[in-house]
């Protein structure tokens, strides 16, 4: 089942715009007509495209691009590169005139590179592999035929449609519906002062082993601190406009502030271009009517299309065509994005609860990181964020960067360190036309903030114990100087996230109890919905102290966050092997730590968890099996594991989206249920539904 709806989604994936639903318009008016479907080509090739799921093969009877039939003698000239990958000329023309000189399928670099010249362009009726020039006869193709088609006779780039000057300051975001600042996700019937509608966080502590010999001391005795969210609750009405799409739970949010920054370089030209245009198209179905969206496109330069707005149904309309009207050209200056980017949140006169900016880009930026620091082995990343999102200060302004590294030629690197430092995540888009998932999935998490700024507090009980230390990944953590206390700063949880902390104590000799009090805990959060403080009971941690030898099973729980911590660290060891050229030591590293799992209490037991380890180590030896193969796809995986593990937060990689897949890690029911929801959009028909 996940083989069939893999064919469909990459044929689909290869073939569609998608221009969303706006709502509450009747089905009649031009509006709804010009935002109201899922826009395939008349016809798909019956026996689909067999892409392996890093594209590395392509049939030899198919143009790899448009995925239709080429045939020696039926009118169209065909290109063979010199890797042997064949493509319909006016195809690949039009894919490399931008300045884009790597293969579409093995990605090896071209010497040879086709120019189409005005003759060449495709005969009348054939669609060319632009969003711009779509086949016509289609009658809800409204807001893409406002988007003026390129000049047949103009080798020229394309460029993009004139816009007005913007403002110095960016304090022009609409105003927030202060009647709706907390929103139902689609029903305005919920009463939110409901007395079963709590929103309280859940703490379990877990000790190593539930009992030791009074005898015995113990230098690193490892505590488990699990937090749980509150969940959404559920739904109780159901969206009219969109009765047959999966439903999104029904229960009030919080409205959010999102700030897109989309690579439109030259590189993204085509195909590129329009899925990422269809992914932009369902994040703006899926916001509600008090969230706020604003986009940056950068290439070369950087420009806001439009300032934050609420997508109302005017909104997500003017949203709508102001992506579609994007073109691809010129270079790719991320720093310049991201700069603009963080200026729409600072300047933004009023501030929904929540706020976050998604970055997506296919290449290396060659403004900032290769231009400026010469020929340093390290480059320095920060360079590439603003001040107000990395600052050093505690108190200093700061929004999580979602990076989405597309496609085999982007800087793994660069992506995973603005993440990094800005507290968000980073997801590698191998396959191009799972864009929209990966999209879905984050913003499945953004829709679904339960969580602001928790603390969890870590107290030492007994008089003669302390904290050796805190494996809280990369959230900032500290302790006081007697090391009695530790606080981790965890920030925003989406709905039913959870997070698992190690803590190593010492525990000494007791021969005065039977029972030894090692730590209390408690977590201090707001609530984004009573816009109140919320501080939990303590949950005290103990174990008993036995006469006679014998500690008890060891806990399934503790052990199943040691194997997490022990593979991230063999990922990150295997990675610096892999950078210094050792990929035969990395691919050690990773096997070492796959035999030492398999052999532990947990893995012994079938836990889930430990499966997904190791099918992810697998799936990174495999990643490592040359150079060639590491820096293709190698390092994002890793850096991309390496974000889901150090933040305990879902990120995309691989088909690690897909509902088969084992490397499926800290997913939460509403990013199942978005996902969901883009599988039903793409494959648009009742019968494709059921294949999900």
């Amino acid at each position: 089942m996940g083989s069939k709806w893999r064919k469909v989604k990459l044929a689909l994936g290869m073939k569609c715009v998608y221009v969303p639903r706006t709502i509450e318009k009747d089905d009649s008016t031009p509006e709804r007509a010009s935002a109201d479907a899922l826009l395939s080509p008349a016809t798909l090739s019956s026996h689909g495209s067999k892409l392996s799921k890093s594209m590395s093969r392509s049939s030899k009877n198919t143009c790899s691009i448009c995925l239709s039939t080429m045939k020696r003698g039926d009118g169209h000239a065909i290109f063979t590169a010199e890797c042997s990958h064949s493509f319909h000329f006016h195809c690949i023309a039009s894919n490399v005139k931008h300045g884009n000189q790597i293969c579409p399928v093995c990605r090896a670099k071209w010497k040879e590179i086709p120019l189409q010249s005005p003759s060449l362009d495709p005969p009348p009726g054939r669609a060319r592999i632009t969003p711009v020039d779509w086949p016509q006869n289609d009658a809800l193709m409204t807001v893409i035929r406002r988007i003026p088609p390129p000049r047949p006779n103009s080798n020229r780039h394309i460029m993009p449609l004139p816009q007005a000057p913007e403002p110095a300051v960016f304090d022009d975001d609409e105003s927030l519906d202060q009647r709706t600042a907390i929103i139902d996700r689609s029903s305005s019937n919920t009463n939110i002062a409901d007395n079963d509608f709590q929103r309280t966080i859940k703490i379990n502590t877990f000790p190593e082993v539930p009992a030791v010999t009074q005898s015995d001391s113990y230098d690193n005795f490892a505590v488990l601190v699990h937090i749980k969210a509150p969940d959404t609750g559920s739904g109780k009405n159901p969206n009219r406009n969109q009765a047959n799409l999966p439903q999104i739970s029904q229960t009030p949010r919080v409205p959010v502030d999102l700030v897109t920054v989309l690579d439109i370089s030259g590189s993204m030209a085509g195909t590129k271009l329009a899925l990422l245009k269809r992914a932009m198209g369902f994040v703006i179905q899926n916001l509600g009517s008090t969230d706020r969206l604003s986009v940056i496109a950068f290439s070369s330069t950087a420009r806001r299309l439009f300032p934050l707005r609420r997508m109302s149904d005017t909104g997500r309309q003017q949203a709508l065509q102001a992506v579609n009207s994007l073109v691809a050209n010129g270079g790719t200056n991320i720093a310049e994005g991201l700069r603009k980017g963080a200026k729409v949140m600072e300047d933004r006169r009023e501030k929904n609860p929540v706020a976050s900016i998604i970055l997506l880009s296919d290449g290396q930026d060659t403004y900032t990181v290769n231009g400026s620091g010469a020929n340093q082995q390290q480059p320095n990343y920060n360079v590439l964020l603003p001040l107000s999102i990395h600052g050093n200060d505690s108190a200093a302004f700061k929004i999580p960067v979602h990076s989405f590294g597309f496609g085999m030629d982007h800087d793994a690197s660069s992506m995973h360190s603005i993440s990094e430092i800005s507290g968000g995540t980073f997801s590698f888009i191998e396959t191009e036309s799972v864009i929209q998932d990966a999209f879905a999935q984050c913003i499945g998490g953004l829709l679904s903030v339960v969580v602001k700024d928790l603390q969890v507090c870590i107290e030492c009980i007994d008089p003669t114990l302390c904290i050796n230390s805190l494996r809280a990944g990369s959230y900032p953590n500290r302790m006081m100087a007697d090391r009695r206390t530790g606080f981790i700063d965890v920030g925003d949880l989406y709905a039913d996230e959870e997070r698992d902390f190690l803590i190593s104590v010492n525990v000494p000799a007791d021969f005065s109890s039977n029972e030894t009090s090692l730590l209390k805990v408690r977590c201090v959060y707001n609530d984004p919905l009573t816009i109140k403080q919320t501080v939990t009971l303590e949950s005290e941690v103990r174990i008993k102290r036995n006469e006679t030898a014998g500690q008890g099973m060891v806990s399934i729980e503790v052990d199943r966050q040691k194997n997490r911590l022990q593979a991230a660290d063999a990922m990150a060891q295997a990675r610096t092997a892999a950078e210094q050229g050792d990929l035969a030591d990395a691919v050690s590293i990773l096997e070492s730590c796959r035999r030492v799992l398999l052999e532990t209490v947990s893995a012994k037991s079938g836990d889930r968890l430990c499966v997904a380890l190791d099918a992810e180590l697998k799936e990174m030896q495999e990643r490592m099996a040359s150079r060639q193969v590491y820096k293709a796809s190698g390092r994002a995986y890793i850096l991309s594991g390496l974000s889901s593990h150090s933040w305990q937060r879902a990120t995309a990689r691989g088909d690690s989206t897909n509902s088969s897949s084992l490397v499926g890690a800290y997913q939460t029911p509403t990013m199942t249920e978005m996902l969901s929801r883009s599988h039903a959009t793409l494959l648009g028909s009742p019968s494709a539904q059921r294949l999900v």
